[in-house]
């Protein structure tokens, strides 16, 4: 298997599960979070993270626009800058019908960058993320790291879903065998 093959694998696996999640989330929810311990996302912070969690980086190491305002650079920014802000400031969603939207707008994104940086760049094309300026990998590798995140995210709105009584399970996690 290639990393063409491997990424789009993965993908089509990890958006699919991703989706039917979304399909358990109650509309109503969108402002919940953990009772207990610090710095965690509401669902509906958690639903717009997810809904970019893997094209938008995969359009970042493919063609290095990484969302930035018109004049900034990513050089440009301080390590601080370049991480999430605590939760409390990030974004939320207004709906499970807008985070739905967008997930499949980011799913398009991915395949696109993996269509767009071939076979040939995923493997050989080395390169270290802004997060991580040490640490050159094959752009595969980071396309791959990308499908990781928003896998990552994905199981947390599984335990999201599992605290808030709705009844999941292993196979809503993973997808069918």
């Amino acid at each position: 298997m290639n990393w063409t093959q491997l990424l789009k694998s993965e993908i089509e696996s990890t958006y699919t599960t991703t989706a039917g999640l979304l399909d358990r989330v109650d509309p109503d929810s969108l402002d919940w979070k953990p009772e207990s311990g610090d710095n965690w996302m509401t669902v509906g912070q958690l639903l717009r993270h997810i809904a970019n969690a893997c094209g938008a980086g995969c359009r970042g190491f493919v063609t290095g626009d990484w969302g930035l305002p018109p004049g900034v650079k990513l050089e440009d920014l301080s390590p601080e800058e370049t991480m999430l802000p605590p939760a409390e400031k990030m974004p939320g969603i207004e709906s499970v019908a807008e985070a739905r939207k967008l997930l499949s707008e980011d799913q398009t994104i991915a395949l696109q960058m993996i269509d767009q940086a071939g076979e040939n760049d995923l493997a050989t094309r080395e390169m270290a993320a802004p997060w991580a300026p040490g640490v050159a990998r094959v752009l595969g590798r980071h396309l791959l790291q990308m499908v990781q995140h928003l896998e990552q995210h994905k199981g947390q709105l599984f335990y999201y879903l599992k605290l808030q009584g709705k009844p999941v399970s292993t196979v809503d996690l993973w997808g069918q065998p």
